[in-house]
């Protein structure tokens, strides 16, 4: 690949450690990661005022770090996400992701947009979902319709 790619530039100014293909970030199913992150990471930049987190790994390190969070308008957009959110506030959240294994037991979802996103091996046992939208959100070869919300 030529230096003066841009996809090899940006990788440069930005010291993410990518595997390129082609001129192609490295793909995972449908979803291009940029960056990996901790759990713990993410919370951080919570913290600190971000809200919108798009093309991450979120690695779960253990920590429990979400577990209890409050993580209201929280935007998580075409990632890989791991980790216990049990008891958080994802209050009118936005995720457009892979939640796969993901655990929102007793978690406040009110309002949140789960459109799309793949569900296979979560858990949402108790979680409030008052104006949650799940349509077309997958779980194991089925598509939620219009209204339906997870009652595993």
């Amino acid at each position: 690949m030529a230096a003066n790619h841009p996809i090899a530039d940006m990788a440069r100014r930005r010291a993410i450690p990518v595997a390129i293909t082609g001129s192609a970030w490295q793909h995972i199913g449908m979803i291009v990661v940029h960056e990996e992150i901790t759990q713990s990471e993410l919370l951080l930049r919570y913290a600190s005022g971000q809200r919108h987190f798009s093309n991450l790994n979120i690695t779960d390190d253990g920590s429990d770090a979400l577990v209890g969070a409050r993580l209201d308008s929280i935007e998580l957009i075409d990632s890989f996400v791991h980790a216990n959110f049990r008891g958080a506030s994802l209050r009118n959240a936005t995720v457009h992701a892979n939640v796969k294994t993901c655990d929102f037991t007793d978690a406040d979802l009110s309002g949140a947009d789960f459109q799309g996103s793949a569900l296979c091996s979560t858990t949402f046992l108790g979680a409030k979902m008052d104006g949650a939208d799940f349509t077309d959100a997958y779980y194991h070869g089925y598509d939620l319709a219009a209204g339906e919300k997870p009652d595993w």
